[in-house]
Protein backbone atom coordinates (compact mmCIF):
# COMPACT_ATOMS: atom_id res chain seq x y z
CA UNK A 1 0.00 0.00 0.00
CA UNK A 2 1.18 3.49 -0.80
CA UNK A 3 1.49 5.96 2.07
CA UNK A 4 -1.00 8.64 1.03
CA UNK A 5 -0.08 10.97 3.87
CA UNK A 6 3.44 11.01 2.42
CA UNK A 7 2.16 11.36 -1.15
CA UNK A 8 -0.04 14.29 -0.11
CA UNK A 9 2.98 15.89 1.55
CA UNK A 10 5.00 15.52 -1.66
CA UNK A 11 2.19 16.97 -3.78
CA UNK A 12 1.77 19.87 -1.35
CA UNK A 13 5.48 20.77 -1.46
CA UNK A 14 5.46 20.73 -5.28
CA UNK A 15 2.24 22.76 -5.38
CA UNK A 16 3.25 25.29 -2.71
CA UNK A 17 6.95 25.45 -3.56
CA UNK A 18 8.35 24.94 -0.06
CA UNK A 19 8.16 22.67 2.99
CA UNK A 20 6.93 25.54 5.17
CA UNK A 21 4.00 26.50 2.93
CA UNK A 22 3.12 22.85 2.41
CA UNK A 23 3.05 22.34 6.18
CA UNK A 24 0.67 25.29 6.61
CA UNK A 25 -1.60 23.93 3.87
CA UNK A 26 -1.70 20.50 5.52
CA UNK A 27 -1.87 21.88 9.08
CA UNK A 28 1.17 19.88 10.19
CA UNK A 29 4.74 20.87 11.07
CA UNK A 30 7.49 21.32 8.45
CA UNK A 31 9.42 18.53 10.17
CA UNK A 32 6.46 16.18 9.67
CA UNK A 33 6.38 17.04 5.97
CA UNK A 34 10.14 16.51 5.70
CA UNK A 35 9.95 13.17 7.51
CA UNK A 36 7.15 11.88 5.29
CA UNK A 37 8.97 12.80 2.10
CA UNK A 38 12.24 11.33 3.36
CA UNK A 39 10.46 8.06 4.12
CA UNK A 40 8.83 8.09 0.70
CA UNK A 41 12.20 8.67 -0.97
CA UNK A 42 13.70 5.80 1.01
CA UNK A 43 10.88 3.55 -0.15
CA UNK A 44 11.14 4.57 -3.82
CA UNK A 45 14.92 4.47 -3.75
CA UNK A 46 15.57 7.89 -5.22
CA UNK A 47 15.09 11.64 -4.93
CA UNK A 48 11.55 12.91 -5.46
CA UNK A 49 12.29 16.61 -4.98
CA UNK A 50 14.95 19.06 -6.02
CA UNK A 51 15.21 21.23 -2.90
CA UNK A 52 15.34 24.90 -3.74
CA UNK A 53 13.31 28.10 -4.06
CA UNK A 54 10.91 26.79 -5.18
CA UNK A 55 11.14 23.04 -4.65
CA UNK A 56 10.40 21.10 -7.84
CA UNK A 57 9.64 17.46 -8.46
CA UNK A 58 12.02 15.07 -10.15
CA UNK A 59 10.65 12.86 -12.94
CA UNK A 60 9.79 10.20 -10.36
CA UNK A 61 8.22 12.83 -8.14
CA UNK A 62 6.09 14.07 -11.04
CA UNK A 63 4.79 10.55 -11.61
CA UNK A 64 3.74 10.28 -7.98
CA UNK A 65 2.13 13.75 -8.07
CA UNK A 66 0.10 12.75 -11.13
CA UNK A 67 -1.04 9.66 -9.27
CA UNK A 68 -2.08 11.76 -6.27
CA UNK A 69 -4.05 14.10 -8.54
CA UNK A 70 -5.93 11.23 -10.15
CA UNK A 71 -6.67 9.62 -6.79
CA UNK A 72 -7.86 12.97 -5.46
CA UNK A 73 -10.30 13.37 -8.34
CA UNK A 74 -11.61 9.83 -7.89
CA UNK A 75 -12.09 10.44 -4.16
CA UNK A 76 -13.87 13.69 -5.00
CA UNK A 77 -16.34 11.65 -7.07
CA UNK A 78 -16.81 9.16 -4.25
CA UNK A 79 -17.65 11.94 -1.80
CA UNK A 80 -20.41 13.06 -4.14
CA UNK A 81 -22.13 9.68 -3.82
CA UNK A 82 -20.90 8.86 -0.29
CA UNK A 83 -20.83 12.20 1.57
CA UNK A 84 -19.83 10.53 4.85
CA UNK A 85 -16.36 9.97 3.39
CA UNK A 86 -15.74 13.69 3.60
CA UNK A 87 -16.51 13.99 7.29
CA UNK A 88 -13.48 13.93 9.57
CA UNK A 89 -10.68 11.42 9.78
CA UNK A 90 -8.32 13.23 7.44
CA UNK A 91 -5.90 16.08 7.52
CA UNK A 92 -7.09 19.52 6.59
CA UNK A 93 -6.71 20.09 2.88
CA UNK A 94 -7.13 16.37 1.98
CA UNK A 95 -10.66 16.91 0.70
CA UNK A 96 -9.68 19.45 -1.93
CA UNK A 97 -8.21 18.39 -5.24
CA UNK A 98 -5.98 20.53 -7.46
CA UNK A 99 -6.07 20.17 -11.25
CA UNK A 100 -3.04 21.44 -13.18
CA UNK A 101 -3.79 22.93 -16.60
CA UNK A 102 -1.55 24.65 -19.18
CA UNK A 103 -2.95 27.55 -21.24
CA UNK A 104 -1.50 30.18 -23.54
CA UNK A 105 -1.46 33.77 -22.34
CA UNK A 106 -3.98 35.12 -24.87
CA UNK A 107 -6.47 32.39 -24.00
CA UNK A 108 -6.07 33.21 -20.31
CA UNK A 109 -6.51 36.93 -21.01
CA UNK A 110 -9.67 36.46 -23.07
CA UNK A 111 -12.08 33.54 -22.58
CA UNK A 112 -10.51 30.95 -20.25
CA UNK A 113 -11.32 32.68 -16.95
CA UNK A 114 -15.02 32.38 -17.82
CA UNK A 115 -14.50 28.62 -18.03
CA UNK A 116 -12.47 28.51 -14.81
CA UNK A 117 -15.07 30.58 -12.93
CA UNK A 118 -17.96 28.42 -14.13
CA UNK A 119 -16.09 25.27 -13.11
CA UNK A 120 -15.12 26.68 -9.70
CA UNK A 121 -18.75 27.60 -9.00
CA UNK A 122 -19.86 24.09 -9.93
CA UNK A 123 -17.03 22.33 -8.08
CA UNK A 124 -16.17 24.25 -4.86
CA UNK A 125 -13.99 21.36 -3.69
CA UNK A 126 -11.68 21.65 -6.68
CA UNK A 127 -8.80 24.08 -7.23
CA UNK A 128 -7.09 25.00 -10.50
CA UNK A 129 -3.34 25.42 -10.93
CA UNK A 130 -2.89 27.25 -14.25
CA UNK A 131 0.50 27.53 -15.94
CA UNK A 132 1.14 29.75 -18.96
CA UNK A 133 3.08 28.81 -22.07
CA UNK A 134 2.93 29.48 -25.79
CA UNK A 135 0.07 27.64 -27.52
CA UNK A 136 2.65 25.74 -29.59
CA UNK A 137 4.34 24.50 -26.41
CA UNK A 138 1.57 23.81 -23.86
CA UNK A 139 1.32 20.25 -25.21
CA UNK A 140 4.90 19.67 -24.04
CA UNK A 141 3.74 20.18 -20.46
CA UNK A 142 1.01 17.63 -21.05
CA UNK A 143 3.51 15.21 -22.60
CA UNK A 144 5.90 15.57 -19.65
CA UNK A 145 3.11 14.98 -17.15
CA UNK A 146 3.41 18.45 -15.62
CA UNK A 147 -0.31 19.02 -16.28
CA UNK A 148 -3.40 16.86 -16.84
CA UNK A 149 -4.97 19.10 -19.50
CA UNK A 150 -3.96 21.89 -21.86
CA UNK A 151 -5.24 24.40 -24.37
CA UNK A 152 -2.90 23.89 -27.31
CA UNK A 153 -2.44 24.54 -31.02
CA UNK A 154 -1.50 20.86 -31.46
CA UNK A 155 -4.32 18.86 -33.06
CA UNK A 156 -2.56 15.48 -32.85
CA UNK A 157 -3.34 13.93 -29.44
CA UNK A 158 -0.43 13.57 -27.06
CA UNK A 159 0.12 9.92 -26.11
CA UNK A 160 -2.52 8.88 -23.59
CA UNK A 161 -4.66 11.95 -24.25
CA UNK A 162 -7.76 12.97 -26.18
CA UNK A 163 -7.86 16.08 -28.38
CA UNK A 164 -11.01 18.14 -29.00
CA UNK A 165 -11.25 21.14 -31.32
CA UNK A 166 -12.28 24.33 -29.49
CA UNK A 167 -12.35 26.77 -32.40
CA UNK A 168 -10.00 29.30 -33.94
CA UNK A 169 -8.42 32.38 -32.39
CA UNK A 170 -7.84 35.03 -35.05
CA UNK A 171 -4.87 37.41 -34.77
CA UNK A 172 -4.47 40.77 -36.46
CA UNK A 173 -1.23 42.65 -37.18
CA UNK A 174 -1.93 46.15 -35.86
CA UNK A 175 -0.28 49.35 -34.66
CA UNK A 176 -1.26 52.90 -33.82
CA UNK A 177 -2.17 55.18 -36.78
CA UNK A 178 0.84 57.39 -35.99
CA UNK A 179 3.19 54.40 -36.05
CA UNK A 180 1.80 53.22 -39.39
CA UNK A 181 2.20 56.68 -40.93
CA UNK A 182 5.78 56.92 -39.70
CA UNK A 183 7.00 53.44 -40.61
CA UNK A 184 4.75 52.18 -43.38
CA UNK A 185 4.06 55.25 -45.52
CA UNK A 186 5.64 53.37 -48.44
CA UNK A 187 3.65 50.21 -47.75
CA UNK A 188 4.11 47.04 -45.75
CA UNK A 189 6.86 44.88 -47.19
CA UNK A 190 10.12 43.17 -46.39
CA UNK A 191 12.11 46.43 -46.34
CA UNK A 192 9.74 48.40 -44.09
CA UNK A 193 9.11 45.45 -41.77
CA UNK A 194 12.87 44.97 -41.35
CA UNK A 195 13.13 48.53 -40.01
CA UNK A 196 9.91 49.04 -38.02
CA UNK A 197 10.05 48.06 -34.30
CA UNK A 198 7.80 45.13 -33.51
CA UNK A 199 6.26 43.70 -30.33
CA UNK A 200 6.83 40.06 -29.40
CA UNK A 201 5.38 38.32 -26.34
CA UNK A 202 8.34 36.06 -25.54
CA UNK A 203 11.08 33.93 -27.15
CA UNK A 204 8.58 31.19 -28.04
CA UNK A 205 6.16 33.53 -29.80
CA UNK A 206 6.21 32.74 -33.54
CA UNK A 207 2.98 34.46 -34.58
CA UNK A 208 4.73 37.55 -35.92
CA UNK A 209 7.20 35.46 -37.95
CA UNK A 210 4.36 33.40 -39.43
CA UNK A 211 2.43 36.52 -40.43
CA UNK A 212 5.51 38.14 -41.98
CA UNK A 213 6.16 35.02 -44.07
CA UNK A 214 2.59 35.13 -45.34
CA UNK A 215 2.92 38.78 -46.36
CA UNK A 216 6.49 38.74 -47.71
CA UNK A 217 6.77 35.06 -48.77
CA UNK A 218 10.08 34.85 -46.92
CA UNK A 219 11.54 35.28 -43.47
CA UNK A 220 12.31 38.83 -42.36
CA UNK A 221 14.18 39.75 -39.19
CA UNK A 222 12.52 42.67 -37.39
CA UNK A 223 13.64 44.86 -34.46
CA UNK A 224 11.81 43.59 -31.38
CA UNK A 225 10.47 44.80 -28.05
CA UNK A 226 9.77 41.86 -25.71
CA UNK A 227 6.56 42.41 -23.71
CA UNK A 228 5.30 39.29 -21.85
CA UNK A 229 1.90 40.68 -20.78
CA UNK A 230 -1.23 40.63 -22.99
CA UNK A 231 -2.64 43.87 -21.58
CA UNK A 232 0.73 45.68 -21.69
CA UNK A 233 1.23 44.33 -25.21
CA UNK A 234 -1.95 46.07 -26.40
CA UNK A 235 -1.09 49.23 -24.47
CA UNK A 236 2.36 49.34 -26.06
CA UNK A 237 0.85 49.06 -29.54
CA UNK A 238 -1.70 51.79 -28.86
CA UNK A 239 1.05 54.09 -27.57
CA UNK A 240 3.04 53.76 -30.80
CA UNK A 241 5.84 51.61 -29.40
CA UNK A 242 5.63 49.02 -32.19
CA UNK A 243 3.39 46.74 -34.21
CA UNK A 244 2.30 43.31 -33.03
CA UNK A 245 -0.04 40.36 -33.43
CA UNK A 246 -3.19 40.75 -31.31
CA UNK A 247 -6.23 38.52 -30.75
CA UNK A 248 -9.00 40.22 -32.73
CA UNK A 249 -11.44 39.97 -29.84
CA UNK A 250 -8.98 41.69 -27.49
CA UNK A 251 -8.42 44.72 -29.71
CA UNK A 252 -11.86 45.01 -31.34
CA UNK A 253 -12.65 48.23 -29.45
CA UNK A 254 -9.25 49.76 -30.22
CA UNK A 255 -9.69 48.97 -33.92
CA UNK A 256 -13.23 50.34 -33.97
CA UNK A 257 -12.18 53.53 -32.17
CA UNK A 258 -9.15 54.04 -34.41
CA UNK A 259 -6.54 53.66 -31.67
CA UNK A 260 -5.16 50.73 -33.66
CA UNK A 261 -5.22 50.03 -37.39
CA UNK A 262 -4.42 46.91 -39.37
CA UNK A 263 -1.09 46.90 -41.16
CA UNK A 264 -2.60 44.93 -44.05
CA UNK A 265 -6.43 44.94 -43.97
CA UNK A 266 -7.97 41.49 -44.20
CA UNK A 267 -4.76 39.61 -43.36
CA UNK A 268 -5.76 38.01 -40.06
CA UNK A 269 -3.83 34.92 -38.97
CA UNK A 270 -6.00 31.99 -37.80
CA UNK A 271 -4.74 29.79 -34.94
CA UNK A 272 -6.89 26.69 -34.27
CA UNK A 273 -6.96 25.68 -30.60
CA UNK A 274 -7.60 22.29 -29.02
CA UNK A 275 -8.42 20.97 -25.56
CA UNK A 276 -6.22 17.99 -24.76
CA UNK A 277 -6.69 16.01 -21.57
CA UNK A 278 -5.68 12.70 -20.07
CA UNK A 279 -7.62 9.80 -21.54
CA UNK A 280 -10.07 7.93 -19.29
CA UNK A 281 -10.32 11.13 -17.28
CA UNK A 282 -12.21 11.23 -13.99
CA UNK A 283 -15.57 13.00 -14.09
CA UNK A 284 -14.07 16.11 -12.49
CA UNK A 285 -11.74 16.62 -15.45
CA UNK A 286 -14.63 15.92 -17.84
CA UNK A 287 -16.64 18.68 -16.15
CA UNK A 288 -13.75 21.09 -16.52
CA UNK A 289 -13.61 20.17 -20.20
CA UNK A 290 -17.31 20.90 -20.57
CA UNK A 291 -16.82 24.34 -19.01
CA UNK A 292 -13.86 25.00 -21.33
CA UNK A 293 -15.84 24.05 -24.43
CA UNK A 294 -18.78 26.20 -23.36
CA UNK A 295 -16.61 29.28 -22.70
CA UNK A 296 -14.67 28.85 -25.94
CA UNK A 297 -17.92 28.83 -27.91
CA UNK A 298 -19.74 31.76 -26.33
CA UNK A 299 -19.25 35.27 -24.98
CA UNK A 300 -17.46 38.33 -26.40
CA UNK A 301 -14.18 36.42 -26.78
CA UNK A 302 -15.66 33.26 -28.34
CA UNK A 303 -13.42 31.41 -30.75
CA UNK A 304 -14.39 31.38 -34.41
Amino acid sequence: MLDYAALNALAAVVREGSFERAARALHVTPSAVSQRIRQLEERTGGALLVRGQPCVATEAGQQLCRHVERVGMLEHELRETLPALGMGGGEAGDERVTIRVAVNADTLATWFIAAASAFAAQEPGALLDLSVDDQDHTAERLRSGAVLAAVTALAQPVAGCNSEALGTMHYVAAASPEFVREHFAKGVGARTLAEAPSLVFDRKDRLQARWVRRICHRNVETPRHWIPSPSAFVEAACSGMGWGMHPVSMVADALREGRLVELVPGSTLPVPLYWQHARAAPKLLERLGAAVRAAAGSGPHALG
